[in-house]
C-alpha cells in the first residue's frame, strides 16, 4: 500500500509541475502576442533622435533573481523531460522560451 501512495503523489507532482509550466508559458505566450499586436496596430511615429534616448539601467538584483527563476525553470523542465513527460521537441521550445524571455 505505501509504494502504491508514493506513485500516486509523485505522478501528482509531475502533473502539477508540468501544468505550472504549461501554464507560464501560455501567459508567457499571450502577452508576446498582444504586445506584438498593440505594436501592429499603433499609430507609425518617428523615432527618437539618438540623444534622446536613454542608456539601458544597470543590472540589478531583480536580473539576478531572474536568471536564477530560469536556471530553477531549465531545471525543472530537464526533470520532465528526463520522466518522460516532454518530447525532446517541446524541451527545446520551452528551453528557447525560457532563455529568451
Amino acid at each position: 500500500m505505501p509504494g502504491l501512495i508514493r506513485g500516486v503523489a509523485r505522478t501528482a507532482v509531475v502533473a502539477g509541475t508540468a501544468t505550472a509550466v504549461s501554464n507560464r508559458v501560455s501567459r508567457r505566450q499571450a502577452g508576446r502576442w498582444a504586445q506584438q499586436d498593440a505594436q501592429e496596430y499603433a499609430p507609425q511615429s518617428a523615432p527618437a533622435p539618438y540623444a534622446a534616448q536613454e542608456a539601458p539601467p544597470p543590472a540589478t538584483q531583480s536580473s539576478v533573481l531572474s536568471s536564477a527563476d530560469k536556471i530553477d525553470q531549465l531545471k525543472e523542465l530537464g526533470e520532465l523531460k528526463a520522466q518522460g513527460v516532454l518530447t525532446e521537441e517541446e524541451f527545446q521550445e520551452q528551453k528557447r522560451a525560457v532563455l529568451s524571455g
